[in-house]
């Protein structure tokens, strides 16, 4: 147990170290410093079942907004390609399996335990079973909300700079968190890759590509950059103990 403001400021520092790191997989890291010794080894563990509830959420939303997309981008060709279809059952597959290791935290655990060099910490990875169904069901729903608040915020930008229609942005913006989940991005190419693929789907519906990329920029700022920079200062600051 912590308290919420401590928990807030591991949040903020995973950011930052997240920054660094594929796909800001490291977060886990500067999250877990604000835990107690004994328990960050439990800590690294638990966070792999709220990176597969965000991971499902992105991808099933995403791929539902893609079939979409593509019904309004191809409604003049007849036959669908044979590279939407595979990609479509690719994320199914994915889909499924995601969920099968979410709401089975043992099988996820017997398959982390076939790694060599994880397999020491056997007694850190049994955190991973403490949970009920209920709980996990809790920590989608949260995921969901969270997806939601993102993609909220990014169409409400590209309708007030880019002049989007709100019907476009709710399609084409889950489809960009799509892209951005499966292209490896670290650091500044997050925001390269983020522009690229925003500008790529959206100057068709806005006219604007200067204006797309502004969205694009503001949202990264005020959801990563700013608290990044917050978290860089609590991390110098902050007092973590380095022992038990």
């Amino acid at each position: 147990h912590m308290s919420a403001g401590r928990a807030f400021a591991a949040t903020l520092a995973g950011t930052t170290v997240g920054l660094f790191t594929p796909n800001r997989t490291g977060e886990f890291v500067g999250r877990v410093l604000f835990l107690e010794p004994e328990h960050r080894g439990k800590g690294s563990f638990a966070t792999l079942l709220g990176s597969i509830a965000q991971f499902v959420i992105t991808i099933v939303l995403g791929g539902i907004a893609f079939i979409l997309w593509w019904k309004l981008e191809g409604a003049s060709q007849p036959i669908v390609p044979w590279w939407a279809i595979t990609v479509s059952m690719l994320m199914a597959v994915v889909i499924a399996a995601s969920l099968v290791l979410f709401y089975s935290p043992h099988l996820l655990r017997k398959i982390i335990m076939r790694i060599p060099l994880l397999r020491r910490f056997d007694r850190a990875a049994s955190v991973l079973e403490g949970y009920s169904t209920s709980e996990l069901s809790a920590v989608l729903g949260m995921s969901a909300a969270r997806y939601a608040v993102f993609t909220l915020q990014y169409v409400l930008l590209l309708v007030v700079f880019a002049g989007v229609s709100w019907n476009s942005g709710i399609v084409i913006v889950p489809v960009i968190y799509l892209v951005m989940t499966l292209v490896p991005t670290m650091m500044l190419t997050d925001l390269g890759v983020r522009g690229s693929v925003a500008v790529a789907l959206l100057v068709p519906a806005s006219g604007s590509a200067a204006m797309v990329l502004l969205a694009a920029f503001l949202l990264w700022t005020i959801n990563l950059a700013v608290p990044a920079l917050s978290g860089g200062v609590i991390l110098l600051v902050a007092r973590i103990r380095a022992r038990p």
